[in-house]
């Protein structure tokens, strides 16, 4: 997982209702008189992505979001560790490959543009001991396959210490393309250009039902209906939820997994320059514990990966009764479980016993110690799982009538957002041309 979390001083609680799906008794209201093109539901950073994305292609075009929350950046989009991902990662022609790479170009274009602050100060992902180094000879592999430029194998210690001076570790790769950016800015800049172009962001709107008729698609929203000619769901956490409004044999399900954080006190900011990661284990769609230097001036460590029983569950203690029963309950989950039993009870000691996250720290800067660590708040990853109980991987997109929903959008999907907006829109407007 490489994470969204919180930050300090900011409130993680929701005032708003958490579930999107219909409501008991729900009677269907009267269309409001305002149409539009294209109703999007979520304004994250891909609902955004995807709203500029149309806007600046068919600049006529009517453009309606609708966001549950009151303010930008509640959830995944607003409590990113804003890493800039380079693709390394990824499967050569897979979508997070394609996009991830394509959508690193298009976010650095938009931040010079946007002037927003950022950085691009290369990352080290460390092989800790021998078993990870056929691991890194495959991502060296993926980074000349996927396109990526600069790539150096350190194939000894004191190479490696050249660029990061505290870390251990039997070889490791440099990856010069990644680096930092606070997202919530992103998100401000893309709102703004949003409702510049002439389109309409209407806040605290939960949606209870969806509809297609023959004028179009109709969606109930805080007792009002909206009609458009197409939808787009990017309702990250409640995206499966939303889907199912259209799809209700919907073959996946979002199991939230919430990231935990620590971060260096000022004292012991020195012990990391950058940023630095391990070799992920390739049948765990996270990456493990890692060091992360923030825009806002901070050196973040972990996160963990911890099954939540509140899909907005910031703290280990949250727990909702519906949340929880429709994780455990989901037939993918079990066998997911006793899938990944192992990993799980691991992420699960380093949650509660702080020696433990400690210790997987360690691994790549010996020089860490409990005490230099404080608590940096959490996140909660929205990780699609099937039937069958795989964690899936790569970006998945449903099509019901006239709809589009992004049902699965972990990391990297921040960097690829501009990309993936791109591709939603080029449905959607090819949607509309023949509507």
């Amino acid at each position: 997982m490489d994470g969204v979390h919180s930050r300090p001083g900011r409130d993680r609680a929701s005032t708003l209702p958490s579930r999107i799906g219909p409501q008991p008794g729900l009677t269907w209201p009267r269309v409001d008189a305002t149409r539009s093109d294209v109703i999007i539901i979520g304004a994250g950073i891909l609902g955004l992505a995807t709203a500029y994305r149309v806007l600046t292609r068919s600049p006529g075009l009517r453009v309606l979001v609708l966001e549950k929350e009151s303010e930008l950046g509640r959830h995944q989009s607003g409590h990113n560790s804003g890493v800039l991902h380079s693709g390394i990662y990824y499967r050569p022609g897979s979508s997070k490959a394609r996009n991830c790479v394509r959508g690193y170009g298009l976010m650095l274009r938009f931040l010079e543009e946007a002037e927003i602050p950022h950085e691009i100060c290369g990352k080290l992902i460390v092989a800790t001991e021998p078993a990870d180094v056929a691991r890194l000879a495959v991502l060296e592999e993926r980074a000349q396959a996927n396109g990526l430029v600069g790539v150096r194998r350190l194939r000894h210690l004191d190479a490696i210490r050249e660029i990061e001076p505290h870390v251990a570790g039997c070889e490791a790769l440099f990856v010069p393309q990644a680096g930092i950016v606070d997202y919530r800015n992103v998100l401000k800049a893309l709102h703004d250009r949003v409702v510049s172009r002439g389109g309409t962001v209407l806040f605290g709107r939960c949606v209870e039902a969806i509809r297609v008729t023959t004028a179009g698609v109709e969606v109930v929203s805080e007792g009002s209906a909206h009609v458009g000619r197409f939808l787009v769901g990017c309702a990250g956490l409640h995206s499966d939820r939303l889907a199912r409004l259209s799809e209700p044999e919907l073959p996946v399900r979002i199991l939230p997994f919430r990231g935990e954080y620590y971060k260096l006190k000022a004292h012991a900011r020195g012990l990391v320059r950058n940023l630095i990661y391990p070799v992920p284990n390739p049948e765990f769609p996270f990456l493990g514990v890692h060091f992360t230097r923030t825009a806002w001036g901070e050196i973040d460590a972990g996160p963990n990966a911890v099954l939540a029983l509140k899909r907005e569950g910031y703290a280990r203690t949250d727990i909702d009764l519906f949340d929880a029963w429709e994780t455990l309950t989901w037939p993918g989950f079990a066998r997911m479980a006793s899938r990944h039993w192992r990993e799980g009870f691991a992420e699960l000691a380093r949650s509660w016993h702080k020696q433990r996250f400690v210790a997987a720290l360690q691994k790549l800067v010996p020089e860490v110690k409990g005490e230099d660590l404080e608590p940096a708040g959490a996140g909660v990853r929205a990780q699609a799982c099937d039937r069958d109980g795989r964690l899936l991987d790569d970006f998945h997109f449903r099509r019901p009538p006239r709809q589009l929903h992004v049902c699965n959008a972990p990391s990297p999907a921040a960097t690829s957002s501009l990309s993936i907006g791109e591709a939603v829109a080029d449905e959607v407007l090819a949607a509309l041309a023949w509507a």
